[in-house]
């Protein structure tokens, strides 16, 4: 049986989860989809798009759909759907989990990692995170929460945007970029969203090829990616509000989340590089969100692709590198606080 692929529904309260779900449950794509949803949610989608008679755990949706409440836990609702796909009592192509608006998505996304059985069974495919433009500057600023949300996004989706200024939006989307590069940004309005958009992104495969977005690395964007200003210095960022006497609320927007990249056209050495990995991820770890490079290393002419969520990562062989192509290797850390300079200096001294 080929495995079951899945997506990470998050975003913080009132982003438009359910709209987008709902969108995507409705629209006619000829496939049927497992929505696993958390049951305490601030948003129930049951009352709206579901079949009324249930008390059961797996409940037949008014499309063809299966929704299942998480009133156990994760591990144990992934089994029983799949457990039920292979006895012929359930039919569905893929399954969507939404989390809760106040949900971290990283141990979610860590089950597809750390249990064999689920592993054997299933695929993530990745993570799409809705941000709400209308409020995303103050929840960004206030709730971490929200920052691991966009750190874990392979997609982020930004809705109502229509309630907001261009220029807010392109602040946004800047403040975005900076705190995951390799996450691609769309404007969506109430919830219309290509398939495409948003299945098969392949976010979370190791040989899917590392996105980091172009002007991230172009500017000198190490200098402003946090949108550091000095005490009293002039900031016209939208998510500093300002009251009706003109004085700035204190705000020091400097995200806890944030990203860098390093990059070098010298080899590897494997077990310098495996060394100070496994070091810094048995430190950083639980800070360290999403990580991700393809890297050129000593004793292969093949690329090695490596990615890692919290303390699990894997690597794994890519192509070959073409004949005349620079061996550049790229990698790019997401996560809350992490010390930029130890990671740098740790990685120049893994080269050859």
């Amino acid at each position: 049986m080929s495995l079951i692929p899945v997506t990470i529904l998050t975003g913080f309260l009132g982003s438009g989860k359910t709209t987008l779900l709902k969108r995507v449950l409705t629209e006619a794509h000829g496939q049927k989809i497992a929505v696993i949803e958390n049951e305490f949610g601030e948003e129930n989608i049951d009352n709206e798009i579901l079949v009324n008679d249930t008390n059961e755990n797996i409940i037949q949706m008014n499309n063809g759909c299966i929704c299942c409440s998480i009133r156990e836990d994760l591990r144990e609702t992934l089994q029983l759907l799949a457990a039920k796909k292979r006895k012929g009592l359930l039919t569905f192509d893929r399954v969507v989990i939404e989390t809760t608006g106040l949900a971290d998505p990283g141990p979610v996304a860590q089950t597809f990692f750390m249990d064999e059985e689920i592993a054997e069974q299933y695929l993530l495919d990745s993570i799409l995170t809705l941000v709400d433009a209308k409020h995303a500057a103050t929840q960004l600023n206030d709730r971490q929460e929200a920052r691991r949300q966009v750190g874990f996004a392979d997609q982020i989706f930004i809705s109502k945007t229509d309630l907001v200024d261009e220029s807010e939006v392109k602040a946004l989307m800047h403040r975005l970029t900076h705190m995951n590069p390799r996450a691609p940004q769309r404007a969506v309005h109430f919830g219309e969203v290509a398939i495409a958009d948003v299945f098969d992104l392949r976010g979370f495969n190791l040989n899917a090829k590392l996105d980091i977005d172009p002007d991230f690395l172009k500017e000198d964007a190490d200098e402003h990616a946090g949108h550091d200003h000095a005490p009293g210095e002039h900031c016209d960022h939208p998510s500093h509000a300002h009251d009706a006497a003109g004085h700035g609320h204190h705000h020091h927007h400097d995200d806890d989340v944030k990203s860098f990249v390093f990059r070098s056209d010298r080899a590897f050495s494997p077990a310098k590089l495996e060394d100070f990995l496994g070091a810094v991820v048995n430190i950083y770890g639980p800070r360290m969100l999403r990580y991700k490079g393809v890297l050129n290393m000593e004793g292969t002419d093949r690329k090695v692709i490596f990615q890692g969520v919290h303390q699990l990562m894997g690597s794994d062989l890519g192509p070959a590198w073409a004949e005349g192509e620079m061996k550049t290797s790229k990698m790019v850390f997401i996560g809350i606080d992490l010390p930029k300079d130890i990671f740098l200096q740790g990685l120049e001294q893994c080269l050859v």
